[in-house]
């Protein structure tokens, strides 16, 4: 086994940290002493808190594309099942106990100034994650793939948002059974 770098370890803690307690609350010197680095280590690694930042953004972004990926391998012919299961896979998360919303919705929040590194860095993050979403809408056969992703994601956004303010079990539910009523209106043959 691997042992983990410096620069990953920091991540790592630091990806915890920030997504559990946000961005701007965690400080260097609490990742530094959570990490077991040297202070030389982590600015090697990171020379500014935004650097951190930024990369922590990207970690997360390779988790979420590695499950896209996953996905496409579980149902290779099926963008539907994609689709179907990603809405599933989301509203599963919602009810984990240490869920805390999207990491980027986070980001967009403690980083409004569209000129921040990090709000730059989650536009394009979430940008991508969408087109994305469009790709499998299309892929699908929906009849407006346009209209279907677009109302994925604000039903996403204002769920993600809700989830986190009120944890509440049946929440979760709401949120699939819309995005399931949006599945079945623009898609034949849908079964969730």
């Amino acid at each position: 086994m691997k042992k983990e770098s410096a620069r990953d370890r920091i991540l790592r803690v630091a990806s915890e940290l920030f997504y559990m307690e946000g961005i701007r609350a965690v400080g260097i010197d609490r990742i530094i002493k959570q990490s077991g680095v040297a202070k030389a280590s982590f600015y090697r690694s990171f020379a500014t808190k935004d650097d951190l930042t930024v990369a922590y953004l990207e970690f997360r972004d390779e988790l979420k594309i590695d499950k896209f990926e996953k996905l496409r391998q579980l149902y290779p012919n099926s963008p539907k099942e994609q689709l179907v299961t990603l809405i599933h896979d989301v509203t599963e998360q919602m009810g984990m106990s240490d869920y805390r919303g999207c990491p980027f919705l986070n980001a967009a929040v403690e980083f409004p100034d569209p000129d921040h590194p990090a709000h730059v860095k989650l536009l394009n993050i979430q940008r991508s994650f969408w087109s994305r979403v469009l790709e499998l809408a299309r892929a699908s056969g929906a009849r407006q793939p346009e209209e279907l992703a677009a109302q994925l994601r604000m039903l996403y956004d204002g769920f993600v948002m809700k989830r986190y303010l009120d944890k509440s079990d049946f929440d979760r539910e709401y949120f699939r059974n819309a995005a399931e009523l949006l599945l079945e209106k623009q898609l034949d043959n849908h079964r969730g």
